[in-house]
């Protein structure tokens, strides 16, 4: 494919990014700007808030420009007679979801070059060469789009994400001299949860073999915490302990945490696409959900599927194979 020549401004278009959501989309941020270094970058949530106006603004700046939340744009028919961001004019809009009611909507901007994988496609001034197959993960789907806005081929790069100042309190949180193994325990949902005894388990071999448990909980797993530190007793809880040190707990510290473990263990949750996000070697535990679509974003991953010991719920997955999973990942390191 030939390159075409740079846009000067480009509008992204989400539904709305959740923690896990955003996360997942980091590689598809920096590729954006590693491609149009000079744009202006404007990231535009329609249907409700993004988290990178938020608690994730310190990883996007410099990267997007603008952010808009909340723009009531893409969710009903008669937005067909209105033309969205009246006034703004865009050269490049990337149009990020599929639903064709909504891409018909943003068609309704003012712009030059306007890409979408809805139909196929069909709504895009620029196309993918014969041939093209759709991606089975998210994140490559979307970093699609800006192959085909560009003519260029774009890698996939995989990063760890803290930022300078989390680090720091990490570091006090989780200081040199010790083997730290993460524990994340908690998910969305009770349905992705992998029974908490096991992940109990699973410290006290870590404990057995001279290193320390490290338990992330996140606020709606605060209820856990008096169980697994009597269970556990040699576990650190960082974000538990964080306010005793004058430590805001926030998710870009769950991110510098993760950088300081050797390994860490985690259900599909946005704790675990947090802890991912530091670049710690992960097992990644799955069970009724869908792993192909949506893995965690770090180097050295491997995933656990209920499916592939017999069964769909977590309880499948067995304590001896998630151990051997975890000391594969320790002696790596």
């Amino acid at each position: 494919m030939a390159v075409r020549s740079a846009p000067r401004t480009i509008v992204v278009y989400v539904g709305l990014d959740l923690m896990g959501d955003a996360l997942m989309k980091m590689p598809f941020v920096r590729a954006l700007r590693e491609t149009w270094p000079q744009a202006r970058i404007t990231w535009l949530a329609g249907k409700g808030k993004t988290v990178f106006s938020g608690a994730l603004s310190p990883l996007v700046k410099g990267l997007i420009d603008e952010v808009i939340e909340d723009a009531g744009i893409g969710s009903h028919w008669s937005e067909l007679l209105r033309r969205p961001l009246p006034g703004r004019y865009f050269d490049l809009v990337i149009d990020t979801q599929r639903r064709v009611l909504t891409t018909m909507i943003l068609r309704r901007l003012r712009y030059d070059m306007f890409i979408s994988g809805a139909a196929n496609f069909l709504f895009s001034t620029q196309r993918p060469p014969p041939g093209h197959k759709k991606a089975t993960t998210m994140i490559r789907q979307i970093l699609d789009l800006i192959e085909v806005a560009s003519g260029a081929r774009v890698e996939e790069k995989i990063a760890p994400l803290y930022d300078a100042e989390s680090y720091v309190q990490a570091t006090r949180l989780l200081p040199d001299g010790a083997a730290y193994v993460g524990l994340v325990p908690g998910a969305g949902g009770r349905h992705k949860c992998w029974p908490r005894e096991r992940f109990v388990e699973i410290g006290r071999r870590q404990v057995a073999r001279g290193r320390v448990p490290v338990v992330i909980l996140g606020p709606d797993e605060l209820s856990w915490h008096d169980e697994l530190k009597g269970a556990l007793r040699e576990a650190r809880f960082p974000l538990q302990e964080a306010p005793a040190q004058g430590i805001k707990p926030t998710p870009l510290l769950t991110i510098a945490l993760a950088a300081r473990m050797a390994a860490a263990v985690s259900n599909d949750s946005g704790g675990g696409h947090l802890v991912a996000a530091g670049g710690v070697p992960l097992v990644s535990l799955w069970g009724p959900t869908v792993m192909e679509k949506a893995p965690p974003q770090t180097p050295t991953l491997i995933t656990m599927l209920a499916r592939s010991f017999g069964g769909t719920a977590m309880e499948a997955i067995p304590i001896d194979a998630v151990d051997e999973a975890t000391e594969s990942l320790l002696k790596k390191s």
